[in-house]
Order: structure tokens, then C-alpha cells, then sequence
């Protein structure tokens, strides 16, 4: 069994990852971490843990965590895990890290857009961008992963294959995006009490959200060249969803074919990515769930593609996707532990028939 320790348990995101991990048949919570309800029983915190958890909430040492766990996952506010990051720290456990510390390779970027100093600035070149679609074979081998954000995770999926194909002019991006009220957290805030968002949408964080470095870091990688983009987030009267309807000019000749097979030869292969050709997605359809459904249509008359993609925004959005990125890496340890068993095997099957042959 992988022992699993959460820091940030009682946060939306930390509820999500305790409800996966129960059901885990490899993984076993050690340490509910929760700064606001330290002592307090967990299940009087999410009452649907009536009967199925029975520990305390516990404080965020992450030390002493780290000599109890295998795997630790920190759904913190930005600044907690650099705070806390070191050498130590990753030679006793794997850490799994959904805020933003370790996302971004460029620490002034990081800085302007956060408005923090970074505390450990020296393990960001390590750190892993747990897109597990995307960057799996890195993951696998990973001490720290930078667990990616909601919206940059259903933006970049949904763009990544036609600018990694080269089928449109990167410089004509536009994302509109809509989240449920669960993104902004479960800190008590005057713009998310149910009265201030019922019936109704808003835009904010417009040209200055901090997810918008993330995407274009990310897509950037993928086109070989810098890529500037507009990101605009919604806010709609929903629980949880992400629905990311994305524009681009596509280039010369590009054809529906073509962006189909964009889509297929990057995805067709991958469990939790639905790809639905012009059935365009729905928040609906992928509530609870770690799946990733993506759509498009191509408007004739003006040449631009409309690409749909829908998250759960707490599930593939946030802890689904750290528990894929902790199977990743699970996967990959057993996988090494295989091999040195083989391998010690086989030195000692060696060293059998030496002796043996020398005695003859």
C-alpha cells in the first residue's frame, strides 16, 4: 500500500483527493493535514466521512509527514510548499504540489504574476508539470510535480495538438473561459456568496489572471515559439465545471481532417481524454469525473476553429489529476522495483553457478 498524506485535507480540492483516495486499492491516508480544524475528527468537517473516515485533522508539518508517507500532496494556497521545500523533504517522500509554486520555470514570472517571493527557487528546474497526457515519462520519474491548474489544464489540452501540429497562427488565440464557484476556493469571500453569484456571470481577473503564464508557457513549448495569447475566466452560478471555448485563425488549407487527426494522434490513445469531434461538450458530462471532453467546429466563412474542452474543475482539474500523476509515478516505482529484483536475481543465479563450477 502507497501511504498518502494530505496537506490542505478540509479545502475543496483536499476533499476531493480524500474521496479518490479511499477508493484508491493501492493508496492508504495517513495524515489528514488541515491548518483551520487541527484535532478536530475530519468527518465532522465533510459530514459524508460520517463512517468512513475516523481520524483527526492534523496539523502541516511536513516534515514529520514526510518520515509517515510515501506520496504527499499539498493542496495549499500559493507560497506554503516552496516555503517548506527541501533536499531533505524529497529524499523520504514524493510531493505532489496543486498550487502554483513550481509550475512556472521562470521565477520573475512567477513573482510578478503572484506577488510573492519564491522561498526555493532552486528546485523549480526539477519539478515536473504534471500534465499527465502530455509529460508522463517525466512524471514518472519525478520527486516533485507541479500538479497544473484548472483552467490551464482544460485550455492547454484543448489547444495543445493544433499547435504542436502547426495547423493555426498562434498569435490569434483567444480563450473563453467559465468555472463554477468551488475554483475560487473555500475561504469565505463576498464576490462567491450564493447571493452575489446566483443568476448571474462575470468576468474578472480580465488580462490579468494568474493562469494565463501557465497556458502560455505551456503552448509555447509546444509550438517551438513565444506565444502571447488572451485568457478571459467567467464565473457562472454552478458548483463545480470548466468550459473552455477556444478561437484561433486556422492556417491556409487546414482542413476538418486534419484536425481530427491533430487530435487523434495526440490523444487516441489516452484513457481520460473524450474526443468528441463536432458533439461539443458539456460541464454536465464530465461533473465527478477525471475526464477531459474536447469538440470543434470550424466556421467556414471567417476560417477560425472553435475548440470546446469541459473539466470537472476539482477532479482532472485538480485532484484527479494528482492521483494520476501519483499512479504515474507508482506505476514507475513498482516497474524499477521489478527490475532490481530481476536483476538481483540474476547476480545471484550468477554467483550460484560460479560457485558451483568453481567446486567442480
Amino acid at each position: 500500500m502507497i501511504k498518502a498524506g494530505i496537506i490542505g485535507s478540509t479545502g475543496y480540492a483536499g476533499a476531493e483527493l480524500v474521496r479518490l483516495l479511499l477508493a484508491h486499492p493501492q493508496a492508504e491516508i495517513v495524515w489528514y493535514g488541515s491548518r483551520s480544524y487541527i484535532d478536530q475528527e475530519y468527518a465532522s468537517v465533510y459530514g459524508n466521512m460520517f463512517r468512513l473516515v475516523d481520524a483527526a485533522c492534523m496539523d502541516d508539518d511536513m516534515n514529520t509527514l514526510a518520515d509517515q508517507a510515501d506520496v504527499i500532496f499539498t493542496a495549499t494556497p500559493q507560497g506554503f510548499c516552496a516555503s517548506v521545500m527541501s533536499e531533505e523533504l524529497l529524499g523520504k517522500a514524493k510531493v505532489i504540489d496543486l498550487s502554483a509554486d513550481f509550475r512556472l520555470k521562470d521565477v520573475s514570472v512567477y513573482e510578478k504574476w503572484y506577488g510573492i517571493t519564491h522561498k526555493s527557487p532552486s528546485f523549480i528546474k526539477e519539478a515536473v508539470y504534471g500534465l499527465c497526457e502530455l509529460y508522463r515519462d517525466r512524471i514518472a520519474g519525478a520527486r516533485l510535480v507541479a500538479n497544473p491548474g484548472c483552467y490551464t489544464t482544460c485550455s492547454i489540452l484543448t489547444l495543445y495538438p493544433l499547435v504542436k501540429a502547426g495547423l493555426i497562427d498562434p498569435s490569434s488565440i483567444i480563450i473563453d473561459a467559465k468555472s463554477g464557484t468551488s475554483g475560487a476556493g473555500r475561504g469565505a469571500k463576498v464576490p462567491n456568496l450564493f447571493c452575489e453569484v446566483n443568476e448571474s456571470i462575470k468576468a474578472y481577473g480580465v488580462a490579468t489572471h494568474r493562469h494565463t503564464p501557465e497556458i502560455e508557457e505551456q503552448l509555447s513549448c509546444a509550438a517551438g515559439e513565444e506565444i502571447i495569447l488572451n485568457f478571459t475566466p467567467h464565473l457562472v452560478p454552478m458548483n463545480r465545471g470548466i468550459l473552455a471555448t477556444c478561437y484561433a485563425q486556422l492556417k491556409d488549407g487546414i482542413k476538418k481532417e486534419d484536425v481530427q487527426e491533430a487530435y487523434e494522434d495526440c490523444y487516441g490513445g489516452e484513457t481520460f481524454i473524450r474526443l468528441r469531434g463536432s458533439d461539443l461538450p458539456e460541464t454536465r458530462w464530465v461533473k465527478g469525473s477525471n475526464y477531459v471532453d474536447i469538440g470543434f467546429r470550424i466556421d467556414e466563412r471567417t476560417g477560425r476553429i472553435i475548440a470546446i474542452g469541459a473539466i470537472d474543475n476539482l477532479v482532472k482539474g485538480a485532484a484527479g489529476q494528482a492521483v494520476q500523476n501519483m499512479n504515474i509515478i507508482i506505476a514507475y516505482l513498482q516497474n524499477y522495483e521489478i527490475c532490481i529484483l530481476k536483476l538481483l536475481y540474476l547476480t545471484w543465479e550468477r554467483r550460484i553457478r560460479w560457485n558451483i563450477s568453481a567446486e567442480a
